[in-house]
């Protein structure tokens, strides 16, 4: 679900277990307090609207002058629920996480620590492969073809040497934005769209590593020194051609401004199903399954990660074909 001021609540289909609620600060010199449990919101000193602490996945500023307690951020923190402040074209230019996230976070950060190079290059395959399998779905959701982007997945070995993953960028891009296009964090146009709505995913993850019990700065593959979510980076990968195929729909219905609407449709596409081992499952879920999986894949030494098989037939037309 997402929340938006100034406007309105804005729901999302309902499942069960329910997601938490990504709360957008979208307008100019709004602040934020905590009072008896909620997320209070205020503009000029007149409330404007309160959220339930305890229904919060994540807090997003993307505004000017909003200005922020020490208690709520602190109770944020406390609950898992990421902070991310953004910076010019919707990109994230700094998090604030909790300190303490699970009961087992010390050993399971120590044995994330000291995970072994071959563990963590099998880690990466997984993720790659899952990665590479969701984008030949997504193109099989817009109606594109996909077997030259399926195929690669036979070609990703342990920690991936030969760089399938990008192999399969450079087709994969083409094929589902138009030749034209290129990723680029700095453009504008359909690049907005995907970095809002990777921002949203990558809170997502972020939130799931930290409830994990493990360190969002020490990923698997990631370990860029400016990235304070290295981990968060690396658990998001096999979800973003969910991103992609709702920004798809977007820029075909109503173009690439990022407005509300399109916000709360990026954020909606976490409530999205996905076929997994256990049935169908929302994608915030699937998200907390793979970083539970890393965390128990940490600590046993053998590599299991719990990530979903395909985007169901009716979530893919609702997200992505036109």
């Amino acid at each position: 679900m997402s929340t938006r001021w100034a406007g309105c609540a804005t729901p999302a289909r309902r499942h069960k277990p329910m997601p938490g609620r990504i709360v957008e600060i979208a307008e100019d010199g709004r602040h934020l307090s905590l009072h008896r449990g909620f997320l209070k919101v205020e503009a000029g000193g007149a409330e404007i609207g309160r959220v339930p602490l305890d229904d919060i996945g994540a807090v997003i500023g993307n505004a000017h002058g909003i200005t922020w307690s020490n208690n709520i951020l602190v109770e944020l923190a406390r609950r898992g629920a990421p902070v991310v402040l953004c910076g010019a074209n919707h990109a994230p230019e700094a998090w604030l996480w909790s300190a303490a996230g699970h009961h087992a976070q010390t050993a399971r950060i120590n044995a994330q620590i000291d995970a072994a190079r071959p563990l963590e290059k099998r880690l990466w395959q997984m993720l790659v492969v899952g990665k590479i399998s969701l984008q030949a779905a997504a193109l099989d959701a817009a109606g594109k073809p996909s077997g030259g982007v399926a195929g690669l997945t036979r070609k990703v070995r342990s920690g991936d040497p030969e760089n399938a993953e990008a192999q399969a960028a450079r087709r994969y891009w083409p094929l589902m934005m138009g030749d034209d296009f290129r990723r680029d964090r700095a453009r504008s146009g359909i690049n907005s769209l995907l970095n809002y709505g990777y921002t949203v995913l990558r809170a997502s993850a972020a939130r799931a590593v930290i409830a994990a019990g493990l360190h969002p700065s020490i990923g698997v593959y990631h370990r860029t020194r400016t990235d304070p979510l290295c981990l968060s980076s690396d658990v998001m990968e096999p979800f973003r051609p969910v991103i992609d195929l709702a920004a798809l729909r977007l820029f075909h219905e109503q173009g690439t401004e990022v407005t509300p609407d399109a916000k709360a449709a990026l954020v909606g596409a976490l409530t999205a199903d996905m076929e997994t081992a256990r049935g169908v499952t929302p994608v915030s879920t699937c998200i907390e399954r793979l970083a539970v999986s890393l965390a128990q894949s940490y600590e046993s030494g053998t590599p299991a990660l719990e990530m979903p098989h395909r985007i169901p037939p009716l979530t893919a037309a609702a997200l992505g074909r036109t």
